[in-house]
């Protein structure tokens, strides 16, 4: 092809083509790159959330995306790394889940609707896909000051999330409810999981949801 062309259009087309050639080389190898990264993230994502923050070596890790650990530093500085954005791109997606769920109810039913989501036992049983906060809470708590800032921001998003569902409570009230929801329902799953798939399990998770939408409420006077 490459002499095809030379006879076509001399040197200069030649060239041009090589360059393209090139360009489209190096396109295809970033944006494979980036789809591998993303693929160990979501991958390390679900595995942690199994198996806690120090569960899984990076051997493991990889592993669970169907790559070795050969490659692992040339997309992450070091393990720690990879579950920093592993813990934070699952904060993301519990985030978007909620504003999502939000979106397709009216607004007076829209808060309740979060917690009794979230509280429910088909979040309690999946624990690889569900919220990051209850699995890895702790362990983030015991690591880097840059991990748990990150955890921080995050977590301050997940609560702003909340308090838009809160449209008519003052804005201090909406942020103390919602840090309060948020507090009790990732406890309640913690405690729900802890102690099986069984009457004492759904107790906990149905008393999580009657405490939060109680407390709701009480803020600003409602019946209950």
């Amino acid at each position: 092809m490459i002499a095809e062309i030379a006879s076509r259009d001399g040197a200069s087309g030649c060239l041009i083509f090589l360059r393209q050639l090139q360009w489209m080389r190096m396109r295809y190898l970033k944006d494979h790159k980036v789809r591998t990264r993303k693929r160990i993230i979501e991958k390390a994502s679900c595995g942690l959330r199994r198996k806690g923050a120090n569960g899984l070596s990076v051997v493991a890790l990889m592993k669970l995306a169907g790559l070795t650990h050969g490659g692992f530093y040339s997309h992450f500085a070091s393990r720690e790394a990879l579950v920093e954005e592993a813990f934070a791109t699952a904060m993301e997606r519990t985030a978007s889940r909620w504003s999502k769920l939000a979106r397709e109810i009216p607004v007076e039913k829209r808060f309740d609707a979060i917690v009794t989501a979230y509280l429910s036992a088909r979040h309690r049983d999946d624990q690889a896909h569900g919220c990051v906060l209850p699995a890895l809470a702790a362990d983030i708590g015991r690591s880097t000051k840059k991990a748990r800032c990150t955890f921080a921001n995050k977590l301050e998003a997940m609560i702003e999330v909340v308090v838009r569902q809160l449209p008519n409570k003052p804005p201090d009230a909406a942020r103390q409810i919602a840090t309060s929801a948020i507090a009790t329902m990732m406890g309640s799953i913690v405690l729900a999981r802890a102690v099986g798939r069984d009457r004492l399990s759904d107790e906990i998770l149905q008393a999580g949801r009657k405490t939060i939408t109680r407390h709701a409420h009480i803020e600003t006077g409602e019946a209950v």
